[in-house]
């Protein structure tokens, strides 16, 4: 089988703000341990796919700092994006170099910036949703997505509602606890970011997954996709497999690229298509999009407290401070607080409001204050 790895690293992750900057978005800071979100990435792909088969597409800007973190990468594997379009074009170019050195190659598409706890539970996942992306009659194969079993009704995340009699039904729950070997279920839907009650709705019926946003499909399976559902998006990046490797590509990416719409793969594609999969799991999956992630996933104290740096937390609970260059952090008597020092930007703000960081991004970005941005 040839097998390649997609990483998307073009997004500048916003809600991560302050420490996450146009000149260092999050993909490339290191939030747990030793490593970057994007070397982490990389390093859960290598028992399965070679760094020579792995691809990376990212804002034209990031080219230079990615090859620094993924050293392993052959250079010309590095794609850059003169414009974020969304995943939709970014998934179009990646299959189009594909298809131009390997017409029979199969693409694992994940971002940079997950978190996964439990690496060989995921490699399983992946591989079963592998197996369930190749053609088993005429025409491409389907189109595979893997979902994460939710752990409470959140508002952030889209769902997808998985059949499992595959009766065209909404039917029973998976135990996931008990789901010794993974496999692939037909998606009744998808849905978009739910209130909290429909969220609630959703858990309750426990036939809902998170949408995870990692995915898997033959590089000519999604280019069909791309013909049929997203016909202008084909017609744009479908010439670039002859222009791959010619002295005309960058300015036929280029061309693409100013031409295209901004779109979602899951909205251009996934939510029309009619022959979708979906692989449950559970391996300790976060997507880090905002602080109070942070906060829940790094350990903490009897207060659940989260202390980086220099910080003295007094009387405050549940809550998660950074400190940067050695500057002393001080909180009293809070609760439910996330406080970010950068040196050069302060953020305070409730913890469970810190998806609204990104407004604030937008609104300094409107002001002319790209310094802070």
């Amino acid at each position: 089988m040839s097998l390649y790895a997609v990483i998307m690293a073009g997004g500048v992750g916003s809600r991560f703000w302050p420490r996450s900057r146009r000149a260092t978005p999050k993909q490339f800071l290191d939030v747990f341990g030793d490593a970057s979100l994007i070397q982490n990435t990389f390093a859960r792909l290598q028992p399965l796919v070679d760094a020579d088969r792995t691809l990376v597409v990212t804002n034209a800007d990031y080219t230079g700092i990615t090859g620094e973190h993924l050293p392993a990468i052959p250079a010309g594997n590095i794609l850059g994006e003169p414009v974020a379009r969304n995943t939709a074009p970014c998934i179009a170019l990646a299959a189009a170099k594909l298809l131009a050195q390997d017409p029979d190659a199969t693409m694992v598409v994940l971002p940079a910036d997950h978190l996964i706890a439990n690496v060989q539970r995921f490699q399983d996942v992946l591989e079963a949703a592998v197996e369930a992306a190749q053609p088993t009659g005429d025409g491409p194969g389907p189109l595979v997505t893997i979902g994460i079993r939710p752990t409470h009704p959140e508002t952030g995340y889209g769902y997808v509602q998985y059949d499992l009699e595959g009766d065209g039904k909404p039917g029973e729950a998976l135990d996931l606890e008990e789901y010794d070997t993974p496999r692939a279920y037909p998606v009744l839907t998808f849905a978009e970011k739910p209130d909290v009650k429909t969220a609630e709705r959703f858990l309750d019926a426990g036939d809902f997954l998170w949408n995870s946003g990692m995915f898997i499909w033959r590089a000519d399976a999604i280019m069909a996709a791309f013909e049929r559902y997203l016909p202008k998006v084909h017609h744009l990046f479908a010439p670039l497999i002859d222009a791959i490797g010619t002295d005309g590509e960058a300015a036929a990416i280029e061309d693409a690229y100013e031409r295209s719409p901004k779109i979602s793969i899951d909205y251009g594609i996934l939510e029309q298509a009619d022959r979708v999969l979906v692989v449950p799991g559970a391996f300790g999956w976060s997507d880090v999009g905002d602080w109070r992630a942070v906060h829940e996933l790094a350990d903490k104290d009897d207060a659940g407290n989260r202390a980086e740096g220099n910080v003295i937390l007094q009387d405050t609970a549940r809550s998660y401070a950074r400190s940067s260059d050695g500057r002393l952090l001080v909180l009293v008597g809070m609760e439910d607080t996330v406080v970010v020092d950068t040196g050069d930007a302060v953020l305070v703000c409730h913890r469970e409001q810190a998806q609204k960081v990104k407004d604030v991004v937008d609104f300094l970005g409107a002001r002319g204050m790209d310094e802070y941005v």
